[in-house]
């Protein structure tokens, strides 16, 4: 996610240590280099823009010059460049073919700005605000994420030269700090910290296949575990692009599991300034790595996330989101976090050492609070959608507060298969809304629930089926609406209190092209 350019002009949105299969990098030279020192400013400008890491970027620190010809046997090629508004990288390949990428430490969000804007206060103001991010943070993210069980990337500090092998991209990439590290995609059994997976995918892809087929699914207690550990290292940016996915065939399908990457919002120091901290009273995403996670503050350090959060976590329940947390909270041990942290340059280690020691363990200490909190959030309007294939989704009142909600596969000549289930409760939850998208669907009442609960069922594409059992007798308490956009459904309408509203389908409600819109991968 580019930091500045929605609050700004309103679009969008030493080496680590080895714990991978990252290879080593040749016998060259190291240098004395600083990350940013253009980021030191005087005491008035850090009084209104923020201290933030300043010192940090100021700081030089040994760097591993890195020469593409000799970093690894056979070299690097460099193939294509990328990145975000703020980030450049550089695609490289060994002579295996194995991918690995060249992330830019410092940063320059400007070129999110219209091209009149790109130069002059706005532009300096952006780019002096580099430094709310720790150059140094992703560093110490391997060893705790090992330890959480969760999958990571392997960064290191080099220094690129003046390099003639850079070719065509010398002139953009010479004589800079990078990050180094695997690039997560495509066959990747020789790494554990992707899970020894054959194939991992993008987000574009996992989601495209997750819309449009129930046979794939994802580990949701893996991703939830993921997802904690964002929010205990502070990192706010986790949009869809943020992830890979790494997948395991099952014997119903395939599995995905997630991979975080980019880690450059993590322990986001923003807030520290007169004018910064007014601006995070508006930009409430744009959360500071303290030792005190605000309950409160759950809601803006999720919202970047919010739409996987709202799909992938759907069927948990406050048990899950505790039993995680928990695990966590004991895996996070003191001493994984000392050790984190002895992976820094000890220049680092001396400035910001003692401060991160004590705040990682502050934060762990309130991962049941935060996930109490996150469940709490997510379980109030809940979206349940199906698939570009048939299912048939269940709703079954079991008393006038709770609803079950089952989802089968429809399978012809076949039993049909069970594919998630979880019991609702009006005290949490406000609203369930199902979404059929593709494919002849059934949806069957066992009952209508009280009308504690707002129960919303789109067709989408398709002939589907709606009908209620059981349910004559009942009343009429309910709000239950079904929203039929004409296409040749069977709705029996006959039941009191079932309401049918003829509609026309957005997009995002339609079928699976159109869900992949609400995870903006369309």
């Amino acid at each position: 996610m580019v930091l500045w350019c929605g609050l700004l002009c309103g679009s969008c949105s030493a080496p680590a240590a080895h714990i991978g299969p990252l290879p080593a990098i040749g016998p060259d030279s190291t240098v004395q280099v600083a990350a940013g020192p253009q980021y030191m400013r005087s005491a008035v400008h850090q009084l209104f823009w923020g201290k933030h890491y300043r010192k940090l970027w100021a700081v030089p620190v040994p760097a591993r010059v890195f020469n593409l010809r000799t970093a690894v046997p056979g070299g690097f090629t460099p193939v294509r460049e990328g990145g975000s508004f703020q980030t450049k990288n550089l695609r490289l390949i060994d002579r295996d073919d194995v991918e690995y990428v060249l992330r830019s430490v410092d940063k320059d969000a400007t070129k999110a700005l219209p091209v009149r804007f790109q130069k002059g206060l706005i532009a300096n103001l952006m780019k002096d605000q580099t430094s709310v991010i720790n150059p140094y943070g992703a560093y110490i993210v391997p060893p705790l994420a090992k330890a959480a069980g969760v999958y990571y990337t392997n960064p290191r500090l080099v220094w690129v030269p003046d390099d003639p092998a850079l070719g065509e991209f010398r002139p953009s990439f010479a004589n800079a700090l990078y990050l180094l590290e695997e690039r997560p995609d495509g066959d990747q059994r020789d790494s554990p910290n992707f899970g020894r997976s054959a194939r991992v995918e993008s987000s574009r892809k996992a989601f495209t296949n997750l819309a449009y087929s129930h046979h794939y699914r994802v580990d949701a207690r893996q991703y939830l575990r993921a997802r904690l550990f964002d929010m205990w290292l502070g990192d706010w940016s986790r949009r869809e692009d943020q992830w890979r996915w790494a997948s395991f065939p099952t014997a119903g399908g395939t599995v995905y599991r997630a991979i975080p990457r980019d880690r450059d919002h993590a322990f986001f120091k923003f807030d520290d300034g007169v004018l910064t901290r007014v601006i995070s009273w508006i930009k409430t995403n744009y959360q500071s790595f303290h030792g005190k996670i605000r309950l409160q503050d759950v809601e803006g350090l999720n919202r970047a996330a919010l739409p996987m959060d709202k799909s992938l976590l759907a069927y948990l329940t406050a048990d899950d989101f505790r039993q995680v947390a928990d695990s966590m909270r004991q895996q996070l041990s003191d001493a994984v976090i000392r050790q984190s942290l002895t992976v820094w340059p000890r220049q680092v280690y001396a400035l910001a050492g003692e401060e991160f020691d004590t705040k990682l363990r502050q934060r762990r200490e309130q991962l049941p609070a935060v996930a109490a909190k996150f469940y709490e959030l997510l379980a109030r309007d809940v979206e349940l959608p199906g698939t570009d294939l048939a299912e048939r989704f269940v709703l079954e009142p079991l008393n006038e507060w709770q609803v079950r909600v089952r989802v089968f596969a429809l399978q012809a000549g076949r039993r049909d298969s069970l594919l998630n289930e979880r019991t609702f409760d009006a005290h949490q939850t406000r609203s369930i809304k199902l979404f059929g998208l593709g494919g002849n669907d059934v949806f069957e009442l066992h009952g209508l629930p009280a009308a504690r609960f707002a129960l919303g069922i789109y067709d989408g594409a398709g002939q589907d089926v709606v009908k209620a059992q059981n349910a004559s007798d009942k009343p009429g308490f309910t709000n239950i609406v079904v929203y039929d956009s004409g296409d040749g459904n069977t709705i029996n309408g006959s039941v009191k209190g079932l309401k049918v509203e003829p509609y026309q389908p957005r997009a995002q409600e339609f079928d699976a092209a159109g869900w992949l819109l609400r995870h903006r991968l369309f």
